[in-house]
């Protein structure tokens, strides 16, 4: 009888062992998995668009392009990440600036090749490592070390960002966060426009606290893809999944929105949830010329009766209000 509660015993003790290995082994993987590049170095090569402007903006701008990496004291953050033209080094202009939120489980560090093409349109382009960002703190802490550095002498970017031309784009998690960051912050006034991607519906988003689409009082293009996991074809929040962001929360959020700011609403044909940063790049880039360049060409692509994405074969339910 003991002998076999022993073996019982030795039997369990093993089990036990072998879960903490495969627990210790799924961390590392999970970490180091966390630890890589999400996007290629040359990501934007790889995209297709029969369209003029969309192909130009989707690809790299005039600028060569420098970047810093700050530790910050805030361990949610980890580090702030800095993309900027290099020409700043040695001139006394004033660049843009754009925040970017992260995705779930994502860090600037895994898509270091997003921010640097970005840049090169003469942005200065700042991320950090908060792999949770949906609540839109970390950005709001962000942009206020950014705004600090603008009023530091000692800074590389004293007096060098635009402050009246900042805008903030996110994806999926990202994109709840960046609608927060624009509407729930202290510093959310100093956004001049905002860029989402497959933002996490309103329900799925009150894990981070929730938003309220109606907040938002700056030009707002919101993206969205067909692919099954951004849209699953349910209707119940409450009980089904929906997906990240189904065309039904695309379009609560732009019907909640005042009509006297210039919003739009879009999906990318065919795209899955992943692919949602390369395949919006080019209107994305567009839209942050245009609102915090004055841009007039890119200002083609969506403004009036002629403009370039209604126009285009890669997106679909398209409504906007200018």
């Amino acid at each position: 009888m003991k002998k076999g509660l022993k073996i019982v015993g030795l039997v369990i003790l093993g089990l036990i062992i072998l879960i903490v290995l495969v627990v210790i082994f799924l961390l590392i993987k999970n970490y180091i998995n966390s630890q890589k590049p999400w996007l290629e170095k040359d990501y934007y090569t790889k995209f297709r668009s029969d369209l003029e402007l969309e192909k130009k903006y989707a690809g790299l701008g005039i600028y060569e392009v420098s970047s810093e990496v700050v530790k910050s004291e805030d361990k949610t953050i980890g580090n702030i990440c800095i993309w900027y033209p290099s020409e700043m080094k040695n001139n006394q202009n004033k660049y843009p600036l754009i925040i970017v939120t992260n995705a779930s489980n994502m860090a600037a560090l895994n898509y270091e090749s997003y921010f640097e093409r970005l840049a090169s349109w003469g942005f200065v382009v700042v991320g950090n490592d908060d792999r949770q960002a949906g609540t839109g703190i970390s950005t709001s802490q962000t942009l206020d070390y950014m705004l600090e550095q603008n009023q530091n002498s000692d800074s590389l970017f004293y007096e060098r960002i635009d402050i009246q031309n900042i805008g903030i784009t996110g994806y999926s998690h990202g994109g709840a966060g960046a609608i927060r960051a624009v509407t729930e912050c202290e510093n959310s006034s100093h956004y001049k426009t905002i860029f989402t991607g497959s933002a996490a519906h309103s329900y799925l988003a009150q894990m981070w606290g929730g938003y309220d689409a109606s907040k938002v009082s700056i030009p707002w293009f919101m993206t969205d893809a067909t692919g099954n996991f951004v849209a699953t074809g349910a209707t119940d929040a409450t009980t089904e999944w929906l997906g990240v962001a189904p065309l039904s929360s695309l379009v609560e959020n732009y019907n909640a929105m005042s009509g006297n700011v210039f919003k739009l609403r879009a999906r990318v044909i065919g795209a899955e949830h992943e692919e949602m940063q390369m395949k919006t790049d080019g209107y994305m880039t567009a839209w942050m010329l245009y609102h915090l360049y004055g841009d007039e060409e890119a200002a083609k692509v969506f403004v009036g009766d002629e403009a370039e994405i209604l126009n285009n074969a890669n997106w679909q339910d398209i409504e906007k209000s200018k």
